[in-house]
């Protein structure tokens, strides 16, 4: 009875990482407004921008390699040196007084937090089969959209306290987790490192790369990169940029659009995850590609809810925008890893997934930047509108070209 239920308390173990991951690097883009008085230069949506960026672009980059190593060492204590470093560097952040500092805290917090989720989601898909897989991945998905929305308090937090403070309690916290993850979180038993530990790095990165290879030769792997790529366009806009949205389209203070924000995409994407998990997990047990039209059926939600949140100018409009929004993104987000496994084996998922994070966050990046631009020029509403295009084109690929011939690849 104790090995049926660890699975499933591995992922309530990861599900408070995975809250924390994302509470660390999501509550920054609701504190613009209380750190631009002792940091001047934030004052520029296009310097906010930049700011967020950089952690995108470091976690990107670093994502290959991490999904590499991930592969091949002990996830256990990737994960636990992943969220000690990450957590220090949060809590770092509240004694910063200049923006260089801030800025190369964040680009640190990338290179530490990209080795949580490749290793996190490759232990909790190998200690799940496919009949559980999408639903074990929907609730540790779930501990991502809370901490989203916990994050949104961010701004609120620092009102009441300081924004020095909020980066203290929050790190501290996380500080104090890992530790009780080296006690109670163990490694997948038959999970083989002894081969990574009698070779030397080199040589497990060019075994490694001989991998990154054979994915590359896959023309369904090329087309789960854009799936999963296309739909981070909106997805880093909503999570960087929707509480500004909100902020200008309805004269809202931060204090109370970040949370008004955050809350209302967490919540919806959190009904997403458990909704999309339960509906993929049934339906690809009579079709193959069940976990590809759920899937479709989650991202084509997103379009009508970006024009909403591009082109809506009441409450009603733009919550529901939101609440479409965070939820159909939900039903796509669940899947991703559980459509990754019946094209890849478990030997080199966590590669693929680094590599799908290498491509999915350089989009964030490279949008987040954008949209502070567009936010300094006055047109970031319709800018939102349409990113629905890029969704339009992932739907189409993904149904004519991915044909799965199992549920869960194995080695061949």
């Amino acid at each position: 009875m104790k090995n049926k239920l660890y699975p499933w308390f591995v992922v309530i173990l990861l599900w408070f990482v995975a809250l924390l991951n994302y509470l660390d690097r999501q509550m920054l883009s609701t504190m613009k407004p209380s750190m631009m008085a002792d940091i001047h230069e934030l004052v520029s949506a296009e310097n906010f921008g930049r700011l967020m960026a950089v952690f995108l672009w470091i976690y990107a980059l670093m994502s290959p390699v991490s999904g590499i190593i991930a592969d091949r060492l002990n996830r256990k204590w990737l994960i636990v040196g992943s969220l000690f470093v990450w957590s220090a560097v949060t809590l770092l952040m509240g004694y910063a007084q200049t923006y260089d500092q801030i800025y190369w805290l964040r680009a640190l917090m990338g290179v530490s937090e990209a080795f949580y989720i490749p290793a996190g989601l490759s232990l909790i898909a190998d200690y799940h089969d496919g009949k559980t897989r999408s639903l074990a991945i929907g609730i540790h998905t779930t501990g991502i959209y809370l901490g989203q929305a916990f994050g949104g308090f961010g701004a609120t937090v620092a009102e009441h306290f300081t924004w020095q403070s909020t980066f203290h309690g929050f790190g501290l916290l996380g500080v104090i987790y890992s530790f009780v993850l080296v006690f109670f979180l163990k490694e997948k038993k038959g999970y083989n490192v002894a081969e990574a530990r009698q070779t030397s790095i080199l040589k497990e990165f060019s075994n490694s790369f001989r991998g990154v290879g054979m994915l590359l030769a896959n023309i369904s792997f090329w087309v789960i990169l854009f799936y999963f790529s296309a739909p981070s366009l909106p997805g880093w806009a909503t999570k960087n940029w929707l509480p500004t949205l909100l902020s200008e389209t309805l004269n809202l203070d931060m204090a109370e659009a970040g949370p008004l924000a955050t809350i209302t995409m967490a919540m919806a994407s959190f009904a997403g995850v458990l909704i999309g998990g339960i509906i993929s997990d049934k339906w690809v047990q009579k079709h193959l590609k069940g976990r590809i039209y759920t899937g479709v059926i989650g991202l084509a939600l997103t379009i009508p809810a970006l024009i909403l949140l591009g082109f809506g100018h009441s409450l009603a409009t733009v919550l529901g925008g939101a609440l479409c929004f965070g939820l159909g993104f939900g039903i796509f987000d669940v899947n991703n890893m559980p459509i990754l496994c019946q094209f890849v084996s478990a030997r080199y998922r966590a590669t693929a997934y680094g590599l799908m994070n290498l491509v999915g966050i350089s989009s964030g990046a490279l949008i987040t930047n954008w949209l502070g631009k567009s936010a300094d020029a006055g047109h970031l509403n319709s800018d939102f509108a349409y990113l629905g295009l890029v969704v339009i084109v992932a739907i189409i690929l993904q149904l004519a070209v991915l044909k799965p011939k199992t549920v869960n690849m194995t080695e061949h």
